[in-house]
């Protein structure tokens, strides 16, 4: 119990109670974890589908504006802009763009090379700065420790890497149509087995939430 200047005794853990219940109103509104595999994986799905009955630049279109239609959706339900997509978004539609005016399918081919590298070396800068930002953009998910979002974070950057090179290497000596396919059942399939493979290092880093 505490009193403030005469006034009735009030109750500490009554007030942590109330400022967690209006912690708890004001969060971030968060998207269901379907919906937002939908988001993300939707614009993907139709850029193949497309690019198999019309087309590279077809494709190329439909993907522009279906990452922005996610974008948008995102938005609305959550009232926020995370940085990962809407870096990748303003990349899609520079070289979707340039795709596009320049008839030319080598940007559009290229841009998942630069959005890989660039991740990758974000997370690297950031663990050079101590800053292991891995952990900004998954914090609502996971609660590690600070050792546990260095080595997951280091983790992520050299995947990132490791698909920068992938894709020149596929992109650069496979047709088209091959590149798209590699994109839809080569790089998700790769990422979501990646993921499942930080399982052990996420449970032996796991740290209780801050209160």
């Amino acid at each position: 119990m505490i009193q403030v200047n005469g006034s009735p005794a009030v109750d500490d853990k009554r007030i942590g109670r109330s400022y967690i219940a209006r912690m708890t109103v004001t969060a971030k509104p968060q998207l269901n974890p379907f919906l937002k595999m939908a988001l993300d994986l939707g614009p993907l799905i139709l850029f193949f589908f497309a690019n198999s009955h019309y087309g590279i630049f077809v494709a190329t279109a439909t993907f522009m504006v279906a990452v922005l239609a996610a974008l948008a959706v995102s938005y609305a339900l959550t009232r926020q802009l995370p940085i990962m997509p809407v870096v990748t978004a303003i990349i899609v539609v520079v070289f979707g763009g340039l795709t596009l005016v320049l008839h030319d399918a080598t940007f559009i081919k290229v841009k998942p090379t630069i959005i890989y590298a660039l991740f990758g070396a974000v997370l690297i800068g950031g663990l050079v700065f101590n800053k292991p930002l891995l952990g900004v953009v998954f914090d609502s998910l996971f609660h590690l420790t600070a050792e546990g979002w260095r080595k997951l974070t280091l983790r992520w950057a050299i995947f990132f890497f490791a698909l920068a090179i992938l894709n020149e290497i596929v992109w650069r000596n496979t047709s088209t149509d091959v590149w798209v396919d590699f994109k839809v059942f080569g790089v998700v399939p790769l990422t979501f087995l990646f993921g499942a493979l930080q399982i052990p290092l996420l449970r032996k880093y796991a740290a209780e939430p801050a209160e």
